[in-house]
């Protein structure tokens, strides 16, 4: 039987990367998953992948399209995956977005942008994550995805750093509230990952003169991992799964560096 056997989850931003990763390691662990993503083409995509994977461990998948800016959208993932699977015991909130830009140029678009779907998007996935939980009686586990840039600042992301510092605070607050419905809030800070983002990451350093190569970026910001290399999903996803089991019931109002030792906290 896997650790996570018989559990209802949700993962968003999961159409690719390190959601896709979690999404596939629960239902290897007998989860039942929904895929969630604002792109629905490509988050039903993965879904209908994983059938196979499912059906082995004998878990069920789904799929959502969701703007996790849109609290009506985020409701209606949650009423699918609840008439589907019968409830819901775990919600990751891992969608997440970054758009570099240099300090100095940092405009209140980019900023708005970035907090909207970092930081309102968690807060919004959250509130409603633990109206269904307290509804059904059974408690719950809520799992935000944070970032090394949620421990300290970094000159050409700056909103995204803010936005990640934002998480760590809805963590924290959320452990507390929710401590009296048996509902459990923790979330992990991964560091440099080899993912779709972070390519898109060091495109976009090498258009603002943050970079003069492809690849530069990932080196500079590898240089200091103490593993001596930079993460894979799969990487990530121990972690993850652990903390959507029982295993971790008594862990809330923790962020988990996954990092390699980039960070020391």
């Amino acid at each position: 039987m896997g650790r996570v056997s018989g559990r209802s989850c949700i993962v968003t931003g999961a159409a690719r990367g390190i959601g896709r990763a979690i999404g596939e390691a629960l239902l290897d662990e007998g989860a039942d998953v929904c895929f969630a993503d604002i792109n629905g083409d490509q988050v039903r995509a993965v879904a209908e992948a994983n059938r196979d994977r499912a059906a082995a461990s004998g878990a069920k998948v789904t799929w959502a399209a969701v703007d996790v800016t849109r609290r009506d959208q985020v409701r209606a993932m949650i009423d699918k995956a609840v008439a589907e699977f019968g409830k819901l015991d775990v919600k990751f909130n891992n969608a997440g977005v970054n758009r570099p830009m240099n300090f100095l140029d940092v405009t209140e678009e980019n900023w708005n942008f970035i907090m909207d779907v970092n930081g309102l998007g968690c807060l919004i996935g959250m509130q409603e994550a633990a109206r269904q939980m307290i509804a059904q009686g059974t408690g719950g586990k809520i799992v935000n995805t944070a970032s090394i840039a949620s421990r300290q600042g970094f000159d050409n992301v700056a909103p995204y750093c803010a936005s990640k510092w934002a998480v760590v605070s809805l963590t924290q607050s959320g452990a507390r509230d929710l401590a009296k419905h048996d509902i459990t809030v923790t979330g992990f800070a991964p560091g440099v990952v080899a993912t779709e983002m972070w390519e898109q990451v060091d495109q976009d350093l090498m258009e603002i003169g943050a970079a003069e190569r492809p690849g530069q970026a990932m080196d500079e910001f590898s240089a200091g991992i103490l593993k001596g290399r930079t993460a894979t999903p799969a990487d990530i996803t121990g972690t993850t799964t652990f903390l959507a089991s029982r295993d971790s019931d008594y862990m809330t109002g923790q962020i988990v560096m996954i990092d390699g030792g980039m960070v020391l906290v």
